[in-house]
Parts: structure tokens; C-alpha cells; sequence
């Protein structure tokens, strides 16, 4: 019998996680949804996620797809967060074609990533407390520098599998906030560590201690010593997945 590929749509608060991908001796994501699954569809092997989150990053807009033999049916979903932890939710189960994979056939991923300058202890879990006096107009100079296909390589974690450091950036932009700022980014896909990277590196743009064409410098360097520090995890937001097959020009 011939498996049919169905995608979940979900979104989850990383906080407790290791981040998505399974790995051993500790709590995520992919495990936990796996788990689940296998109660109602006892076939499933595993899950494929659209990609890989860091411990601690959240993610409002996710996929992940897997094949069975059995027919799902659409109290699934609710069924699904009846046995989930409060921290996932799955927003919607349906079938796709075998062709479609979640994270191949993705061409748009974004990210945001939240800054408050208040401190502020409810804030913590979700946003990045920033104690430094910040020119966010300093750094959406520098974000033109990172539009375009261009190697990555500078704000990649070291000894990854990726066979390319190539990302398409198609959009880099901050934005204030109800007692801080915002930084958006889009591209076909993000190396990993990537936009923690960036943002640190930004950070130091719009603390005044490089100027903004740097960037372009350290891009075109592709050394990672040269980019900014990481940036604490809980701020980041995975927020949006685009599929030519499950969205319209209206939804990039």
C-alpha cells in the first residue's frame, strides 16, 4: 500500500527544548511530537521538520511532515494537544503530495528576534534584555549589506554538516517596539547559529563600536572571530515558512 505524506502545521515556546532536532539524552521538540503521534499513528517512524531550531529558540510557525498507512482524520489535531505539553500546539494536520518535503520544498523561512531595553522580568523568557544605549538607525544601514546571495560563513557555527555557507537574503530590517526593537529576516535558508550571529554583530554596529560597512568587511572575510557573539536564544522567533504548494503571493 501506497504512504500518504501528511504535513502538521504547529508552533511551540522553546524554552524547554534542546531545540527541534532528536538528539540523545535530552528533551526535544521532534521527540516529543513523535511520541505522540505514535499513540494514534503507531507507523510513523519519525517526523521531518521544515528545520533545525537551537535550544532555547521558539518557533510560531512551523512544519513537519510524515508518511502512514493510516487515515488521518481531523480530530487528530485535537487529539494531538490533549497529549502534548502546554509549550506545543498543532495548529493543523492535512495531506500533501509525496513530492513535498518540509524542509526541501520550503523557499521563504523569517525570523524575528526581540530586544527590550526596560528590564524587565517578565519579559525574559521571549525577549533579550539590552542595558546599552543602541542606534537602530546605524543598524538598518548595515542590513543592506546583508541582502542578496551571499556566503554566510561568518556567522555560522563551526563544524556543521551544511554542504553550502550560500543563503539568499531577501529582506533584513529593525523596528521598534513597545519598549524596544525587532529584527526581521528573511532568506531561502539560514545557516546554523546565523541570525544570533548577525544580531550580535549588529549589536555592536549600533553600540558604535564599528562602523555599519563593516559588515560587508567581515561578510566578505567569512571568518567567524570577526562577526559579534551570539546573542541569547529566548528573543529568537522562527515565524514564518513559506511552501509555493500551501501559499499564495498574498501570503509571502
Amino acid at each position: 500500500m501506497k504512504l500518504q505524506r501528511y504535513f502538521l502545521h504547529l508552533a511551540y515556546d522553546g524554552t524547554n527544548y534542546s531545540g527541534w532536532q532528536v538528539q540523545p539524552k535530552v528533551n526535544t521538540v521532534q521527540e516529543t511530537i513523535e511520541k505522540a503521534l505514535r499513540i494514534f499513528v503507531p507507523d510513523v517512524k519519525c517526523i521531518i521538520g521544515c528545520g533545525r531550531t537551537d535550544t532555547g529558540v521558539h518557533a510560531k510557525d512551523y512544519y513537519a511532515h510524515f508518511d502512514t498507512n493510516v487515515e488521518i482524520h481531523p480530530e487528530i489535531v485535537y487529539k494531538l494537544n490533549a497529549v502534548l505539553p502546554i509549550d506545543i500546539s498543532i495548529k493543523d494536520c492535512f495531506t500533501a503530495k509525496e513530492h513535498v518535503h518540509a524542509r526541501f520544498s520550503a523557499t521563504d523561512r523569517s525570523y524575528e528576534y526581540f530586544v527590550h531595553f526596560a528590564k524587565d522580568p517578565f519579559k525574559n523568557q521571549y525577549s533579550v534584555y539590552h542595558s546599552k544605549v543602541i542606534n537602530i538607525d546605524l543598524m538598518n544601514v548595515a542590513c543592506a549589506y546583508l541582502l542578496g546571495e551571499q556566503d554566510f560563513s561568518a556567522f555560522s557555527k563551526s563544524r556543521t554538516q551544511t554542504f553550502t555557507n550560500m543563503c539568499n537574503v531577501k529582506f533584513a530590517h529593525w523596528e521598534t517596539i513597545d519598549d524596544g526593537m525587532v529584527f526581521k529576516i528573511t532568506a531561502n535558508r539560514f545557516l546554523r547559529n546565523m541570525v544570533r550571529a548577525i544580531v550580535g554583530t549588529m549589536f555592536k554596529i549600533g553600540e558604535g563600536a564599528i562602523p555599519p560597512e563593516e559588515l560587508k568587511t567581515i561578510i566578505a572575510g567569512k571568518e567567524r572571530s570577526a562577526a559579534g557573539k551570539s546573542v541569547h536564544p529566548q528573543g529568537l522567533f522562527l515565524s514564518k515558512i513559506i511552501y509555493p504548494q500551501f501559499h499564495g503571493p498574498d501570503n509571502r
